[in-house]
C-alpha cells in the first residue's frame, strides 16, 4: 500500500522558500513549452523541404513496422495525467526539483532539434484520428527526433525517484517499453532512443548543480553551517 510523505505536503510548497521555487518552476516550465513549440514548428518546416531526406538506420530497416499508437498516445497521455496526480498527492517534496528537471530537459531537446533536420522514416505510423490522437498533435508530441522525449521523460522521473524502488523500476519500464514502441512504429531514429537516457541524466545532474550553486550564491552562511556539521 502506497503511503504519503508525512513530512512534507503539497501545502509546504505554498510557503517561504518553496514558493518561490515553485513560481520559478512553472515560469521555466512555460518558457520551455513555449521553445519547444516554436523550434517544432521550425524542424516541421524545414522536415518538409526537398533536401530533409530520411536516412538509413540499422535498427528502422530490419524491423518490422508495428501500430503501436495505443502505447504511444493513449498510454502516455494517461501516464502523464496519473503520474502529476501521484506526485502531488504521495511525493509533492518531489515536484519543485521535478519541474525544474522537466524543463530543462524540454530547453535541451527544442535546441537539438532545431539543429539537424531530416524526414522521417518513410515506414512509419501515423497518429489516428481520435480524441487522444488530437491532444497528441494539438502538444507537438508526433515532432521532432532527436531525442525520443518518449524514453527520456520517464527516464529522468526514474533518476529524480531513484531512491525510491518502486518509482525507479515503474518509470525505468516505462521508458525501455516506449523506447521499443517508438522503434517499432519507425517514428524515431535508433540514435533518438539510445541517446535519450544521456540527455535525461545530464538534465538531471545539471538541474542537481545548479540547485547546489543557488544555494551558495543565496545563502553562503546556511551552506557553511550546513558543512560544519558534516565535517
Amino acid at each position: 500500500m502506497l503511503k504519503r510523505d508525512s513530512s512534507f505536503s503539497i501545502l509546504d510548497i505554498f510557503k517561504g522558500d518553496n514558493l518561490r521555487s515553485f513560481g520559478s518552476g512553472l515560469v521555466l516550465l512555460g518558457l520551455a513549452f513555449v521553445f519547444e513549440h516554436f523550434a517544432d514548428v521550425y524542424a516541421l518546416s524545414w522536415s518538409l523541404r526537398p533536401t530533409s531526406t530520411y536516412v538509413g538506420d540499422l535498427l528502422l530497416d530490419n524491423l518490422p513496422v508495428i501500430n503501436l499508437n495505443f502505447l504511444i498516445i493513449e498510454c502516455v497521455l494517461v501516464a502523464i495525467v496519473v503520474g502529476v496526480i501521484f506526485a502531488i498527492i504521495y511525493r509533492p517534496r518531489y515536484i519543485l526539483f521535478g519541474m525544474k528537471a522537466v524543463a530543462l530537459l524540454i530547453i535541451t531537446r527544442a535546441f537539438f532539434i532545431s539543429l539537424t533536420h531530416v524526414g522521417i522514416y518513410p515506414a512509419h505510423i501515423e497518429p489516428g484520428v481520435g480524441i487522444f490522437d488530437s491532444i497528441y498533435l494539438y502538444l507537438n508530441f508526433n515532432t521532432g527526433f532527436f531525442f525520443s522525449g518518449h524514453t527520456s521523460v520517464p527516464f529522468l522521473i526514474a533518476l529524480i525517484f531513484w531512491e525510491r524502488l518502486p518509482e525507479r523500476v515503474v518509470a525505468l519500464t516505462v521508458s525501455a517499453v516506449l523506447g521499443i514502441a517508438v522503434l517499432l512504429a519507425h517514428i524515431h531514429y535508433s540514435i533518438d532512443v539510445f541517446a535519450a537516457p544521456f540527455m535525461a541524466t545530464g538534465s538531471s545532474i545539471s538541474r542537481a548543480v545548479s540547485s547546489r550553486v543557488t544555494t551558495l550564491l543565496c545563502d553562503p552562511v546556511r551552506v557553511r553551517v550546513r558543512l560544519s556539521y558534516q565535517m
